[in-house]
């Protein structure tokens, strides 16, 4: 426990706003300025020995986001769903809920070495030393659904000063506009590489943005669509109809967002991926083998999936998917102030085509000469066809299965058996692809 008595100096802690000030308007992440503004804090003479801040998030894969800063270990960051219409017995016993409950804006405590704990989490900091504690809620703004919870924590055994906490009030609405700006820069992000795809999120946001901006690019497509959807929604019912699509690109699109592979567009019940390459035979060969290889792939999902739902007594999912390669649009059309980014072209209109063929040939999967001359490979003929707007008749093949098994890996099995999407399990926060975990409540009620 420390005993050092720490004097807080004004003018350390002005650079420390002027340092947030700064890395808001230099675009920085989250965690930079949560990292960054603790250390910086403890340099200027207060005394923490853990800070805990939960951001609420506008996501459409997770809630929340913690950090968790140690004055021995640094920071660490964990995402959090909550299940629909649930609040843990630990949240309602938490300080934070206190908080919400009673319209608070700060709770302070001292932590006594013994003795019963107001609240539960209180056994835990006290088992690290500490003896006093202050958290807080902060808005940002009247109405919002974003803003930040948090709690500061000292092991000093003269617990915080009228001083101490006075500065920490004071930098807690510095650090609430600079995490609100990072949290909008990042709601921007996540919005436009969710609902638009990474590469063609990066170019709006880098200013692609009017009607007619765009270039011509050579890409593998894929088109998939699911069968016999029409049956599903009348049989079903909407919800049903809906998990049941959910399901279905859970199952089928997710190897096709990975390996270069973008999914740029959902169709109704189906999708039109994309591996851009370069218009040599060596980056064509690539692209297109990897489409063919993430195809492989989603037929040994679709196939779990389908295992799974005839032993709940569901019918199968049925599936098409057609190959092609060549040049297309990629780019902004529509109205001037409502556009879509997509890929167009006669290759596109190739590719949706050679998908339609999968249900003539009794098929799941089709590709055109072009696309099948990059892979290389068994393939089987099954015809020639006259595609509308083509003057030449298209070879139609179909690629023989892999000699070796496809494993499905183990997030997606548990993601069938369970019902949570792969996607809700696995979230993908910093531009280096790490993993943010999904994390017990308890982590977010410190």
């Amino acid at each position: 426990m420390s005993t050092i008595e720490s004097s807080v100096s004004s003018i350390l802690l002005d650079r420390v706003a002027e340092w947030l000030t700064n890395s808001s308007l230099a675009g920085d992440d989250l965690e930079n300025i949560v990292r960054g503004f603790c250390e910086r804090l403890a340099a200027a003479g207060l005394p923490l020995a853990r800070v805990h801040l939960t951001f609420s998030m506008l996501h459409p894969l997770y809630d929340a986001l913690s950090f968790t800063w140690k004055r021995a270990s640094g920071v660490t960051i964990e995402g959090f769903r909550m299940p629909a219409g649930q609040k843990p017995d630990r949240f309602l016993q938490s300080p934070y809920f206190h908080l919400l409950d009673n319209n608070l804006q700060h709770i302070r405590r001292r932590i006594m070495p013994d003795g019963p704990s107001e609240f539960p989490i209180f056994e835990d900091l006290r088992q690290e030393k500490i003896t006093d504690y202050l958290a807080f809620v902060q808005p940002f703004g009247d109405g919002s659904v974003q803003g930040m919870m948090g709690s500061w924590s000292t092991d000093s055994s003269a617990g915080f000063s009228d001083d101490m906490i006075d500065a920490l009030l004071r930098m807690q609405n510095h650090l609430a506009v600079a995490a609100k700006m990072a949290v909008l820069a990042k709601l921007a992000n996540n919005m436009l590489t969710t609902y638009l795809g990474g590469d063609a999120g990066k170019r709006v946001l880098n200013g692609q943005v009017r009607r007619g901006d765009g270039e011509t690019i050579r890409a593998a497509l894929v088109m998939a669509d699911m069968r016999e959807s029409t049956m599903y929604a009348e049989k079903e019912g909407r919800q049903a109809y809906i998990d049941t699509l959910n399901q279905f690109f859970d199952a089928i699109a997710a190897p096709f967002n990975r390996n270069g592979g973008e999914i740029l567009s959902f169709l109704g019940d189906g999708f039109l991926a994309v591996y851009p390459c370069g218009r040599h035979k060596d980056p064509s060969k690539i692209a297109c083998e990897a489409a063919l290889s993430a195809v492989h792939h989603a037929q040994a999902r679709v196939a779990e999936l389908n295992k799974d739902r005839e032993a709940k007594g569901l019918p199968k999912i049925g599936y098409g998917i057609g190959l092609h390669v060549g040049n297309v649009m990629f780019g902004n059309v529509g109205l001037k102030d409502r556009l879509t980014f997509s890929a167009f072209g006669s290759a596109v209109n190739e590719v949706q085509r050679l998908q339609v063929l999968t249900k003539k040939y009794s098929r799941e999967v089709v590709a055109s000469q072009a696309f099948a001359g990059y892979c290389g490979g068994e393939w089987i003929t099954l015809g020639e066809e006259k595609l509308r707007g083509i003057r030449q008749k298209v070879t139609v093949l179909q690629p023989r299965a892999p000699t070796s098994g496809l494993h499905v890996d183990e997030g997606f099995r548990e993601s069938v058996q369970n019902g949570l999407s792969e996607a809700e399990q696995v979230i993908m926060l910093h531009r280096d692809k790490k993993q943010v975990k999904r994390t017990p409540i308890e982590k977010f009620i410190q």
